[in-house]
């Protein structure tokens, strides 16, 4: 079965950060068990809800106001009404809005959580997470307003407004009110459940959905970093001997061997024997690529295993147990594993945005690029005192470099005091994940420039003809589908912004393991 022909199923099994990705992007559809056990489950929890109202049991959120109002008790024949109130008073959110993918994401992430079974919620509400991913009616979510605890409250009420009807959604292209959507579809709006606003709203949905998408896209930067690396010490006549494995054998960071391996293996072709650098030992952009690239490369195991963990836990409070029939009143909305991870992983991105930066000013400059030509313009000699290359292409890296590196101050130490002070250490997960996409997308630029540039220092000293290995051939031949060498100065935004969007959608990623 193809990837396009799946099914995804959610509720039993756990998700991986693949799939989150493949669903939101490659809209690969999604279904809810349909096993007896796992729906059973999921109505006990709504039951034992109703009983407790029934018995007129205090339960937060659902007969009390929310956070500092706690103590606040809401009368019987009020409690319908708090989960809208809910998502209208969140209703604030700015900035600019999540694209339609990351908002997918945001959906998915929302609905792994709640199918579990411990949020107290409807099968109908799982059902219609289900229905808008599958029919691609995603919310339209402002990206700005959340300190990460109490989780996602004002992005994930634009999620909670949707189901009844409310705000504005993605729709066959276009930004469209819910209702005109659910009345072009003959979908009627769904009637939240006392506590179901609460559980859509008050967890860590949508900072773990953008940190699925910020590994994934330093996955990629990783192993391009390695390869535009590689094909650098061959444009630069660089020493090969820099990533020996016996080398490397000696320090046993196996992130740091995995990049050094994708460097040699690289670099394995004939045009090896030309003539190499006078010396000895290079620069140490191109001799430490693999101590600075492995650093992901080795963090990526408890990346992943912190971001998979959030997206497979139930995130909300309370929380409601389907076996025992208790209201378990805790913290699991606080995000500050995502918080951590993203304030790592953003400073590893930059770093290999500074690798490659450093890498381009050898390139452009004659007095260290070893006979490459100035700015490495294609340009003839009669022609060569009018062209330029690519000198304001390395302008800007030192520019997108810069701003990632600005980036990279970490949001989880601005915890600041919320919500009369109930709120009073708070993760900023989302603001880190934020931020990391930022660092990402800025990273991302500089992959592209550095990409067109190595090919064109590769045309410059070995032409046309030479062998390279299968991979670093790939890539170049990959690099070719939007960038022609510049022979003559062109405007390259164009080139510059098609291969960055290339990489934002993860094409080199899903091409390379695909």
């Amino acid at each position: 079965m193809s990837r396009s022909e799946a099914v995804i199923t959610i509720g039993q099994q756990p998700l991986s950060i693949e799939q989150v990705i493949a669903i939101a992007q490659q809209h690969v559809p999604v279904a809810l068990p349909e096993d007896d056990a796992w729906q059973q489950r999921i109505q006990r929890g709504a039951d034992f809800l109703d009983q407790l109202l029934e018995k007129d049991g205090v339960i937060y959120g659902v007969t009390t106001g929310y956070g500092d109002s706690c103590l606040v008790s809401v009368p019987r024949h009020q409690v319908d009404e708090l989960p809208i109130q809910l998502l209208r008073f969140h209703g604030c959110g700015l900035g600019e809005n999540f694209d339609h993918v990351t908002a997918r994401a945001i959906v998915v992430t929302r609905l792994v959580s709640l199918a579990r079974g411990f949020s107290g919620v409807s099968l109908a509400l799982l059902q219609r997470l289900v229905w808008l991913l599958n029919h691609d009616v995603i919310p339209v979510i402002p990206a700005e307003g959340s300190v990460g605890a109490s989780g996602d409250l004002t992005p994930l009420s634009y999620l909670a407004a949707v189901l009844i009807g409310e705000r504005e959604v993605y729709y066959q292209g276009k930004i469209q009110p819910t209702a005109q959507v659910y009345q072009q579809l003959g979908v009627t709006a769904l009637k939240l459940r006392p506590k179901e606003g609460l559980a859509l709203m008050n967890g860590t949905a949508v900072m773990t959905a953008i940190a699925c998408f910020a590994f994934a896209r330093a996955e990629q930067v990783s192993r391009l970093s390695s390869l535009i690396t590689a094909a650098n010490v061959l444009a630069l006549q660089g020493n090969p001997s820099h990533f020996d494995a016996v080398l490397f054998a000696q320090k046993p960071h196996q992130g740091q061997q995995r990049v050094a391996t994708w460097i040699r293996e690289a670099l394995q072709a004939e045009v090896q024997s030309q003539a190499q650098s006078p010396r000895l030992q290079d620069r140490y952009s191109l001799r430490c690529a693999p101590h600075v690239i492995g650093v992901f490369e080795d963090s990526k195991v408890w990346l992943q295993q912190m971001i998979e963990n959030e997206l497979n836990s139930s995130n909300d409070n309370p929380l409601i147990d389907p076996e025992g029939l208790r209201v378990l009143h805790g913290g699991h909305f606080y995000g500050g594993h995502i918080a951590q991870a993203m304030d790592s992983l953003k400073i590893m991105l930059a770093n290999c945005a500074e690798l490659l930066d450093r890498q381009l000013a050898q390139l452009v400059d004659d007095k260290m690029n070893h006979g490459l030509p100035r700015n490495l313009t294609g340009a003839s000699a009669a022609r060569l005192p009018l062209n330029h290359g690519f000198k304001a292409v390395q302008i800007a890296v030192s520019a997108w470099t810069a701003e990632a590196l600005k980036q990279t101050l970490s949001a989880s130490i601005f915890s600041r005091s919320t919500e009369c002070h109930n709120q009073d250490k708070v993760s900023m997960g989302t603001i880190a994940a934020r931020d990391a996409i930022r660092v990402a997308e800025l990273t991302e630029q500089v992959l592209a420039a550095c990409l067109c540039a190595s090919r064109q220092a590769l045309y410059l000293r070995f032409g046309e003809q030479a062998n390279y290995s299968v991979t670093l051939q790939q890539l170049l031949d990959w690099v070719a589908q939007s960038f022609d060498y510049v022979i003559e100065d062109r405007p390259l935004q164009p080139v510059l912004y098609v291969l960055t969007q290339r990489l934002q959608h993860l094409e080199w990623q899903q091409q390379s393991t695909g």
